[in-house]
């Protein structure tokens, strides 16, 4: 079965960095979209950022644009998210998600989330 798994997150302190990785097995990752979405306590998830199946676009949420920065690298089955500049907003699990549209079909995989905790 599909799996997407998150990994790289912590505590770190505001203004600090971390890399998230998200490594996907058992699908052809170089046809999924891929995204990275958070969850705050007692919030919704909201979406983060997204790059597309070749890595030519990216977009990103107000709220981490020029802080934040998507990437994929297609031979590693792994889509990353470089975080800098931390703020105690960002705190959240961050998911990693793939989705793939051919014809009537939509592909959807979640992974299970990595913790990213930013206070002093």
């Amino acid at each position: 079965q599909v799996q997407l798994v998150e990994s790289g997150g912590g505590l770190v302190q505001p203004g600090g960095s971390l890399r998230l990785s998200c490594a996907a097995s058992r699908l052809t990752f170089s046809y999924y979209a891929m995204s990275w979405h958070r969850q705050a306590p007692g919030k919704e998830r909201e979406w983060v950022a997204n790059i597309t199946d070749t890595g030519s676009t990216t977009n990103y949420a107000d709220s981490v644009k020029g802080r934040f920065t998507i990437s994929r690298d297609n031979v590693k089955n792994t889509v990353y998210l470089q975080m800098n500049s931390l703020k105690p907003e960002d705190t959240a699990v961050y998911y990693c998600n793939g989705r793939r549209t051919f014809a009537t079909t939509v592909l959807n995989y979640w992974g299970k989330g990595t913790l990213v905790t930013v206070s002093t």
